[in-house]
């Protein structure tokens, strides 16, 4: 039995797999099962921030695999309490954390404060959440519902959470707001939604707004934060202070750790939220580690040199082939090329893949590029190389 055999067999098939057995990975490279080399530019979308087989990340995994994995949060957890530590000291907020497995499940939690404050802190309850159009929030039941693409929500898994809307554009938030609305959730550039960052000014505005009417913000980082965009969270380079922000991905660089953090410290309590695996002792080293690593590039700018090197060689293929390409789009290494048709968008990842480049699909019919942190200008330059040659003929 082949392992495309053995997956279809064995494996639900939610995924419109390609069937590439990539066995070892090194940097921002990796082999299949023949030996030969790709360049990926997707890092398991957005999750493999210090590459593959970063030596301090993989060297603080098995330390602490050798000693403890894993122990309930009925105990304290050391390595837990330095993380959220950490993770509040980068982000310059006053801010509590709980951790997850996933961004879906820290969205989860984010929605279940707010709701919670909005049952609390008022004397009619108020419990409708805002968002946003193109907007992606998650899998589970609740975010599938909070999530603003109607294809999403198919009447399969209905009937869903109620209490969720979608707004076009910020503009529209403000006439979307009344008396039961708790909070608004929105991501400062939406990644499935075609790698679209939203306007500073229009942000900072909305934010005062909502403080003003003592409406939550809830800032979705899931992609974005961690250095993605251009600071430690993107709420820090839009100069703005959420009320709750939530991360995942990049934080564990590969093992799976999501987590919600708010300035409501007091919100939650004994009993209100669980998670039988999040925080544990292996997904809370391998964060330190993650950030050990990526605060020393940030702060010696090596990450912002890989941030325009990496621009702007997407601008001179945007320019270059304006054929196929209306522009280039994000921030920070979450970059996309806008195709000028789905055709273009789906002929242009496949032929990367074939190419020995992985770039990824994107909302907006948008070729979404989400590298490691620490890829080397010699893997950007073989890859741009092989994307060139994957897409001059079409």
């Amino acid at each position: 039995m082949t392992l495309e055999e053995q997956d279809k067999k064995y494996v639900l098939q939610t995924y419109a797999r390609d069937y590439t057995h990539f066995v070892k990975g090194v940097g921002s490279t990796l082999y299949d099962e023949s030996g030969k080399a790709y360049i990926d530019f997707a890092s398991g979308i957005g999750v493999n921030s210090v590459g593959h087989g970063n030596e301090v990340l993989t060297s603080a995994i098995c330390q602490q695999a050798k000693n403890i994995i894993h122990i309930s949060n009925l105990q304290v957890i050391e390595p837990q309490a330095k993380l959220a530590q950490k993770i509040v000291e980068l982000s310059g907020y006053d801010m509590g954390v709980f951790f997850a497995n996933s961004g879906a499940e820290a969205n989860e939690g984010a929605i279940k404060i707010a709701r919670k404050y909005g049952e609390t802190k008022f004397k009619k309850k108020r419990y409708k959440v805002i968002t946003l159009e193109h907007s992606f929030h998650g899998r589970t039941i609740t975010t599938v519902k909070a999530t603003g693409q109607e294809h999403f929500h198919t009447p399969h898994f209905s009937p869903y959470p109620d209490g969720f809307s979608y707004e076009k554009s910020i503009a529209d938030v403000y006439n979307a707001i009344d008396d039961e609305t708790v909070a608004v959730l929105i991501e400062l550039v939406q990644g499935e939604g075609g790698v679209q960052p939203f306007e500073k000014e229009e942000i900072q505005k909305l934010a005062q707004y909502l403080k003003s009417k003592d409406i939550l913000l809830i800032v979705d980082e899931v992609q974005t934060g961690v250095y993605r965009t251009g600071a430690f969270l993107a709420s820090n380079l839009y100069e703005i202070e959420p009320d709750i922000i939530t991360l995942a991905k990049g934080l564990g660089g590969g093992v799976p750790i999501g987590a919600v953090m708010t300035k409501h410290k007091e919100v939650l309590g004994a009993g209100d939220h669980g998670s039988t695996f999040g925080g544990n002792y292996l997904s809370t080293t391998a964060g330190l580690a993650v950030l050990k690593i990526l605060e020393e590039l940030y702060e010696r700018g090596i990450i912002s040199e890989t941030f325009i090197y990496f621009e702007e060689k997407l601008k001179q293929i945007a320019s270059k082939y304006n054929n196929l390409f209306d522009k280039e789009v994000g921030l920070g290494l979450m970059r996309g090329l806008r195709a000028k048709n789905a055709k273009i968008q789906t002929s242009v990842i496949q032929n990367s893949l074939n190419e020995g480049v992985i770039v990824l699909k994107a909302g907006r019919n948008t070729v979404r590029f989400l590298p490691s942190l620490t890829i080397k200008k010699t893997e950007i330059d073989e890859g741009f190389k092989r994307f060139e040659k994957a897409i001059h003929t079409l």
